[in-house]
């Protein structure tokens, strides 16, 4: 479904319009803002969502409030998207949080974080179980405010030159997982790397490196690893429902009449729920496809699961020990995981375990 199809199906594109279009247009400036996101055009679910955002706010003012989305490295290089909505670079960025651990170690939870929660559940604790009332008190001091803007859902676990049996499989294993799954997987004893998408496939058919994660079936086709590893394995316990993000610039925010703040929220909301819905929708169909090439979908051991489980809660246990507000955050978060799997873990995990096809 195109983008424009979605919006009018969704509710009030055309007719929000043609209602408000006349008052904002006598009542209100005329306001464009710049975003710049931290993902290339090629990925259009994730860099999708940015379109999204800008056409129902269009729609919504009546064409008074633009917004122009920009693709990672056209006005600054993805990674440092966070910097530039916090200069002022340019008002608005989508980007994943967890891309700036660098900064302060619990942004991390803004996103995703080893055997957390699920995409649902994300929505779920930042719309209402406080959230993003957490992370707007962390953001404010970076001059910024940050609003839910996609998921992926579930990750994939990763392109395989060999099969994984053991642990013993993985120690000196070189395989590109950055952020907080590299973390956990060195203490296995993975050896993880850092690289952009584009060097990913050279490195791997090479042998640089043994293995790689990037996203789930659709976006992975694309840069054809499926050429050159043939094990994919699943599930990507990393990222169990990595969460996307607006970040804009607080000043900037503070100028928007009230009325342009409303149109803001209620596309970023739209955004949020369009991507998971798109990727739900596209993943299938990459899936069979991937399997029709002689890919081997393989499932991670439970020893390896386990082990990782475990490595992952020792880590967090050790930066809430340093860190007031990690522990403040990790505190709360994990209170309500505890919640959340035990509620899925009756009418969700039921439902599912009964009705879904093995693999």
């Amino acid at each position: 479904m195109r983008r424009r199809d979605f919006l009018k199906k969704a509710g009030i594109g055309v007719a929000a319009s043609a209602a408000f279009g006349p008052v904002f247009a006598q009542a209100q400036p005329t306001i464009r803002w710049r975003l710049a996101s931290s993902f290339p055009k090629s990925l259009d679910t994730i860099y999708g969502a940015a379109e999204v955002l800008a056409e129902r706010v269009r729609a919504l003012t009546g064409g008074r409030f633009q917004i122009r989305p920009y693709q990672a490295g056209e006005i600054v290089p993805g990674l440092q998207v966070m910097d530039a909505v916090q200069q002022g670079t340019v008002e608005v960025g989508h980007t994943a949080s967890y891309y700036f651990v660098g900064k302060a170690q619990v942004l991390a939870f803004d996103t995703s974080v080893p055997f957390g929660l699920t995409a649902r559940q994300q929505n779920a604790w930042m719309y209402f179980g406080g959230g993003i009332e957490l992370f707007r008190s962390i953001f404010a001091d970076f001059g910024i405010i940050q609003f839910p803007g996609g998921n992926t859902g579930a990750q994939m676990g990763g392109w395989f030159r060999k099969e994984i049996r053991t642990l013993a499989d993985l120690r000196g294993l070189k395989m590109r997982i950055p952020g907080p799954g590299g973390q956990v997987m060195s203490r296995l004893g993975v050896v993880p790397q850092v690289l952009a998408g584009g060097d990913i496939y050279p490195a791997l058919e090479r042998g640089t490196i043994d293995a790689t994660e990037w996203v789930n079936p659709y976006d992975d086709e694309k840069l054809g690893f499926y050429r050159v590893a043939k094990n994919y394995y699943y599930p990507g316990f990393w990222e169990p429902g990595a969460m996307l993000v607006f970040y804009v610039n607080l000043r900037e925010w503070q100028r928007l009449p009230k009325e342009y703040q409303q149109a803001f929220e209620v596309a970023a909301a739209e955004a949020n729920q369009w991507m998971m819905a798109k990727y739900d929708q596209v993943n299938g169909p990459a899936l069979q496809r991937l399997l029709r090439n002689g890919v081997r979908l393989r499932k991670w051991p439970n020893e390896i699961m386990q082990a990782a489980q475990k490595a992952a809660f020792e880590w967090f246990e050790e930066e809430a020990a340093k860190d007031a507000t990690y522990r403040r955050v990790y505190t709360a978060w994990r209170r309500f995981r505890e919640e959340q799997f035990r509620w899925f873990a009756v009418a969700e995990l039921g439902y599912e375990q009964f009705a879904f096809p093995n693999v």
